[in-house]
């Protein structure tokens, strides 16, 4: 009955942790797919730069300064998503470290409770011996107590068949 408790309880332990790992890791991957997207569009962007920094739109083939603040301008746009990578980054960063903690949390909580059950479990054979060896006692005193009535039993028959046959006696 015991053991079947502490499986019991220990599936349903299993099966709760299952399902927050489960979600855990959902909102992890949402988090890197964004990254990813992120990383897309930064080399969509770097790509755009390049072909800007190509561009050569004033007289005798020089570069214009329209054509250096566009330049400038897509520099910035990437400055800024990297910037926004390198937060997402921290972000994931900091769930993993967070997930590392929980798992760690969870299995120090494991073991304790495995090892308050474990001293259960022991306390409880242990109040089983004692119990078994007071049984064992009281049997070993309920026969003796029995013998002892069964010689009073006896000696008190014998007695009296030996009063009635003894009065008999002196009667006839």
């Amino acid at each position: 009955m015991k053991k079947n408790m502490l499986i019991i309880l220990f599936c349903c332990s299993t099966a709760i942790a299952f399902a927050q790992a489960k979600s855990d890791s959902l909102a992890y991957q949402l988090e890197r797919a964004k990254i990813n997207a992120m990383l897309a569009q930064r080399t969509q962007k770097f790509g755009q730069y390049d072909q800007s920094l190509s561009m050569h739109t004033g007289i005798f083939g020089f570069q214009t300064k329209k054509d250096i603040r566009r330049s400038n301008d897509i520099l910035m746009d990437i400055v800024k998503t990297d910037d926004s990578i390198y937060r997402e980054l921290k972000i994931l960063l900091d769930y993993t470290v967070f997930q590392r903690t929980q798992v760690q949390d969870h299995s120090k909580e494991a073991i304790e409770s495995n090892l308050g059950f474990m001293t259960t479990i022991n306390k409880l054979r242990q109040q089983v011996d004692l119990l078994k060896a007071d049984a064992d006692k009281q049997q070993r005193r309920s026969g003796k107590t029995e013998g002892l009535l069964i010689v009073i039993l006896v000696i008190m028959l014998a007695s009296i068949f030996y009063l009635v046959s003894g009065k008999r006696k002196r009667t006839a």
